[in-house]
């Protein structure tokens, strides 16, 4: 694993980084694993954008993510790691010993080889890769791919690099600190999976060209002051001007850039101990 960065023959490559690849054994996907994904671009059923700057790129096919991890006690062995277009993270097929095979999410340092366990409920070698309940995880300990609700499977720390850390413990409650910062409870009996997700280096991955997004599905995003008044709050006025609105909004006129959403009453509010960190609105 690395980050390849390129000499600047091209603007193109000035700034471009990418990963190296060297994490990958095999170029190709398990077909039993693949069903076809159909994309919308951004469309509802009645034909209208409701998600903007969706459209185009390369045609994909979706791999199935045992998520559940609901095989349990048996021993998987690692056959190989493997690109997946649709997620930052590497995924790992596994095979069982009844020839079953399934992609789990690619911990950190999880070679081509290893076994690895879902524990039913009981605790298992806290090692990259097995799963259990968070009850029989000690403090301390990395993890991702959390459940919010027992069997459910998991929903939570699933993209390239994240991790996790279990903070304590009290009653049927574990205490985890997230990726964001935030502190919060979920049920001793949600299940994860030990270790931090691989491809840690992808946070200093640059795309280096318009077209490397379009690829992505991605289309390009215009500043609302570069719009018309008839299309953007911000558009209009001569020359360079601001968005002359006290506070940024969006195209509809509801408040952005660090305008809090959340419901005040919701109900998960009584299992979020600590906040995550303000970001600095510029």
């Amino acid at each position: 694993m690395g980050v390849k960065k390129f000499r600047p023959m091209l603007p193109s490559l000035r700034f471009k980084a990418i990963s190296d690849f060297a994490e990958i054994t095999r170029d190709y996907p398990e077909k039993s694993l693949l069903v076809s994904l159909k994309k919308s671009g951004g469309r509802n059923n009645r034909g209208r954008v409701t998600s903007r700057h969706r459209g185009g790129g390369s045609k994909q096919r979706y791999r199935i993510i045992d998520y559940k991890r609901d095989k349990f006690d048996q021993l998987a062995e690692v056959l190989t790691i493997e690109y997946d277009p649709n997620r930052s993270a590497r995924i790992a097929l596994v095979e069982y010993f009844d020839k079953e095979r399934r992609y789990i999410i690619w911990p950190d340092k999880l070679k081509v080889g290893d076994k690895i366990v879902s524990s039913f409920d009981e605790q298992v070698d806290i090692k990259p890769g097995n799963s259990m309940k968070l009850k029989h995880i000690p403090m301390g300990t990395f993890v991702h791919n959390l459940e919010l609700m027992p069997g459910r499977g998991g929903v939570l720390v699933r993209s390239a690099g994240n991790w996790a850390q279990l903070m304590g413990k009290e009653g049927d409650m574990a205490q985890l600190r997230m990726p964001s910062g935030e502190i919060r409870l979920l049920k001793s009996e949600c299940r994860a999976t030990v270790g931090q997700i691989g491809l840690i280096e992808h946070s200093s991955f640059v795309h280096g060209k318009a077209g490397r997004v379009r690829w992505l599905g991605q289309r390009p995003k215009v500043r609302g002051v570069a719009m018309n008044p008839v299309d953007h709050p911000h558009g209009g006025g001569e020359g360079k001007a601001g968005q002359g609105n006290p506070h940024p909004v969006t195209p509809w006129g509801k408040p952005t850039k660090g305008y809090k959403t959340r419901k005040r009453k919701k109900f998960s509010n009584k299992y979020i101990v600590k906040r995550r960190a303000k970001k600095r609105v510029r």
